[in-house]
């Protein structure tokens, strides 16, 4: 289970913070807490819309999956501060991220009443429209004494506390599984595997399934090449250094554009000795060609879980029939300078040098079964291969065909 946890102060030493990185430890068996942190965004401004900005993008994907949302808040002048209000503005104003979410409100104070008038305000700004959050009902965890209330370690000290706040977080674990059954599955936008749409670096006019799309695209577009400068945002390469310095990764790479069209790799072997085999007439491709129909489903899965914003990255361990070799394919989420989702870094390589590399440097040694490395077992989520596509001749080299699903 994956939570959010807003902390509801900008100060740099803060009790509401201790409290909400004491319940990411004390509870990291029964779900991960990510903290947010309310200086992190501006002032809340219809008149400078920013909710297009990274940040609060960002934040919009992260509350969209997160199965729900905890919020600790102090009490200034007997109600929750002005970071935290204008943040629950900017999710108010033409995003609703926390509409129907799962919250908990708690907080902590250096006085005997905890937060409770800032917690019954907070209540109501949740409740409000455009907001509608699904608040806990019943339940209020109000820390009083709060600088006394942590040890060095960071831990609440008073066993009582602890037992109140145990039984307090089980509500809302049972809280959020109730809301979930009633809500059912969260159902993400289904993905245009065959790239009908249109972007701002679509290259119209191109049939994306000619093996000479590149050469064709490239004069469309009038594209540099050769010993012509590109102005990158830390450096200045020609295009033949640029393809030298890509080509001479130790992995294989591969980019997909947010539209879903294989528009490059980088040919560092020719396609039988690859791990995951590639030819040139394949770049331009929607990924819908690049992989067998079966896989679409898994395909598809992971594209949704990078888009939304879900997770950054997806790794899986592609089994071959190469004993020496563990290919892992990993999945990276590419975002453009405002935060949007801009497409698919996937970049595949062997880890079985690079973990014995590290055993020799450190002397270190793997326990269990004598041949760990090839043996070992990854936990993963349902995958495939996004991008490894498979030759035209070869479609049994597609990674895809030995994803597993749940």
């Amino acid at each position: 289970m994956k939570l959010i946890g807003i902390v509801g102060s900008a100060a740099e030493v803060s009790t509401n913070r201790q409290l909400l990185n004491f319940i990411k430890k004390q509870y990291k068996k029964e779900f991960t807490l990510e903290l947010v942190e309310i200086k992190d965004f501006p002032l809340f401004n219809q008149e400078e819309d920013q909710t297009h900005s990274p940040a609060i993008q960002r934040l919009n994907r992260q509350l969209l999956m997160a199965d729900g949302v905890i919020i600790a808040t102090p009490e200034h002048n007997h109600t929750v501060t002005a970071g935290l209000k204008s943040l629950l503005e900017w999710l108010s104003f033409k995003i609703h991220p926390l509409e129907n979410k799962p919250v908990m409100i708690v907080g902590a104070s250096y006085y005997d009443q905890g937060t409770s008038r800032a917690q019954l305000h907070l209540r109501q700004i949740l409740d409000a429209p455009g907001v509608n959050a699904l608040v806990m009902p019943g339940n209020e965890f109000l820390l009083g004494k709060a600088k006394e209330a942590f040890d060095e370690a960071g831990d609440l000290i008073d066993a009582r506390t602890v037992a109140f706040l145990d039984a307090t977080i089980n509500s809302f674990l049972q809280f959020i599984k109730v809301v979930s059954a009633l809500a059912g599955p969260k159902q993400l936008p289904p993905e245009d595997l065959y790239a009908t749409g249109k972007i701002a670096t679509t290259v119209e006019g191109v049939d994306m399934y000619d093996d000479q799309w590149l050469e064709k695209a490239a004069e469309a577009v009038g594209a540099v090449s050769g010993n012509t400068y590109v102005k990158l945002n830390r450096g200045l390469l020609t295009v033949d250094q640029i393809n030298y310095f890509l080509d001479s990764m130790p992995m294989e790479l591969t980019f997909a554009d947010s539209n879903n069209q294989f528009l490059y790799y980088n040919l560092r072997e020719e396609a039988q000795n690859m791990l995951a085999a590639r030819v040139p007439g394949q770049v331009g491709n929607p990924l819908a060609k690049c992989h067998p129909e079966k896989s679409f489903k898994n395909v598809e899965w992971v594209i949704q879980q990078l888009r939304s914003g879900a997770t950054d990255a997806v790794r899986v361990h592609v089994p071959k029939q190469v004993p020496e070799k563990y290919i892992v394919h990993n999945y990276q989420a590419m975002h453009d300078e405002n935060g949007e989702y801009a497409g698919i870094n996937e970049y595949i390589l062997d880890f079985k040098p690079i973990i014995e590399w590290y055993l020799q440097q450190t002397g270190q040694k793997l326990v269990g079964n004598e041949d760990a490395i090839s043996s070992a077992s990854v936990h993963q989520e349902p995958t495939d291969a996004v991008t490894s596509a498979s030759t035209h001749d070869a479609p049994a080299a597609d990674a895809v065909t030995s994803a597993s699903v749940k």
